[in-house]
């Protein structure tokens, strides 16, 4: 009796583990939102005229959303994982005519003092569409085949539709709202691919598209860029059997290589202002003031390295009481990390969102569904993506995108879609264990 009765408990099969290090985070969040905002006026915990009020009403919101995922039957996800991405895709194209304007992004719909950025949601509605479309081709891919284009089309053409009917016109109308930020996290799915079977070779060649592409922008000759790329393609011919395959191939490569960098150098002058502004800072390109273009990411290392091994102490940080870097309770909340906890909190923090990653992808291997393996492998893709791209953009070795650290950054959107994004996974893992029964 008593192990029926824990079979048929809410937590029955739900992971502990996974459960813990996101009750961590959300309340090392909070306490570093508090530190960030906190003055000695407001020193009340539950006063929601601030920051850190308001997010005490989104943690417990998003403890009422846990629960309710947990309630519900673990087939409900999977049976209407078309109907979430529907119902989301439709809210972020209102968005774009009735949602408000806040920072030059119209991604937000507001009602009173809240809003909502339906773009945040779309992290799980697009996790469940894809982990149903692909669990229901039967894909048979493997990293040994070639390169032949019959092979690619036969192997490759369900990867292919995925992208383009799923992610593709999620991140264009994503990027109509003007949140390039948001729109480029849907990247992290291509680990998901890979993890199904993306051969490795279309890996290795977006990697040297993408470092093709930073060449682009850091060489102040672009012209001189395609004579070098020129060079090294006759270089090749030379050490290569000139058969007239060979020779079309390099061919092709060099004229791939050379639409990349012109396409590169076109795009980076269409850009807006502040974007240019953000890639010259991260690459050095020219006279950056830090005063200006160059302040946050500045006073983000300023504040972390003044931090030191132990940090300053809770609420003593200087750079975060007088407020020198801006959005320290979003974006660039590791700052406030850095500064009062130091070397050793950073440590800490790093640590249990790579465990809680570690752990999705050790728990998404044991599934015994397409569905919930390739959901997991999903959420830990964007969980990674988000963790690397914040901390990388804090400490000056990436871009300033705009994207929240998971369950840390203040924030309602995001700590909701977190919260949904990760319990459905835990929901699914749990319904492992009562098929089983």
């Amino acid at each position: 009796m008593v192990q029926r009765r824990n079979q048929n408990s809410l937590f029955y099969g739900v992971d502990r583990l996974l459960v813990l290090i996101y009750v961590l985070l959300v309340i090392m969040g909070w306490l570093n939102i508090y530190a960030a905002v906190y003055d000695e006026e407001h020193q009340s915990i539950i006063d929601t005229s601030q920051k850190y009020g308001k997010q005490l009403l989104w943690i417990f919101s998003a403890a009422i959303i846990a629960f309710s995922i947990l309630l519900i039957d673990a087939n409900f996800y999977t049976a209407f994982a078309y109907g979430f991405y529907a119902v989301f895709i439709t809210a972020n194209v209102l968005v774009i005519f009735l949602g408000k304007e806040i920072k030059g992004s119209k991604s937000w719909f507001r009602f009173g003092d809240f809003g909502l950025q339906p773009a945040e949601f779309m992290k799980f509605a697009t996790n469940l569409a894809l982990a149903k479309f692909l669990s229901n081709q039967n894909i048979s891919i493997t990293h040994r085949i070639g390169f032949k284009l019959k092979q690619i089309i036969k192997y490759y053409r369900n990867t292919f539709w995925a992208l383009c009917i799923i992610v593709a016109p999620l991140v264009i109308i994503i990027l109509l709202q003007n949140e390039t930020g948001l729109a480029i996290v849907f990247l992290a799915f291509i680990i998901v691919l890979y993890r199904e079977g993306l051969n490795v070779g279309f890996i290795i060649f977006g990697i040297m598209v993408t470092i093709l592409f930073v060449l682009s922008l850091a060489f102040s000759q672009i012209y001189g860029l395609l004579i070098v790329l020129a060079a090294m393609a006759a270089s090749v011919l030379l050490f290569v059997k000139r058969t007239r395959a060979n020779v079309i191939a390099v061919v092709a490569v060099y004229l791939l290589a050379a639409s990349v960098v012109l396409g590169t150098n076109y795009a980076y002058n269409h850009l807006e202002a502040h974007q240019k502004v953000r890639i010259d800072v991260l690459l050095g390109r020219g006279e950056v003031n830090m005063k200006k273009e160059g302040y946050n990411v500045n006073q983000a290392m300023i504040a972390i390295g003044s931090g030191g091994f132990s940090g300053k102490g809770y609420l003593q940080g200087t750079q975060t009481k007088y407020d020198f870097v801006p959005e320290q309770d979003t974006d660039f909340i590791f700052c406030t990390v850095g500064e009062e906890w130091g070397f050793v909190g950073s440590t800490v923090v790093i640590f249990l969102e790579l465990l809680l990653i570690l752990r999705l992808i050790t728990l998404a291997e044991r599934q015994r569904s397409d569905f919930s393996r390739i959901y997991g492998y999903g959420v830990s893709a964007i969980l990674f993506f988000h963790v690397a791209v914040n901390i990388g953009m804090t400490i000056g070795l990436m871009p300033v995108i705009g994207i929240p650290l998971p369950f840390f950054s203040y924030g309602g959107s995001s700590l909701w879609s977190f919260t949904i994004l990760l319990f459905i996974f835990i929901k699914l893992d749990a319904n492992r264990l009562l098929v089983l029964r």
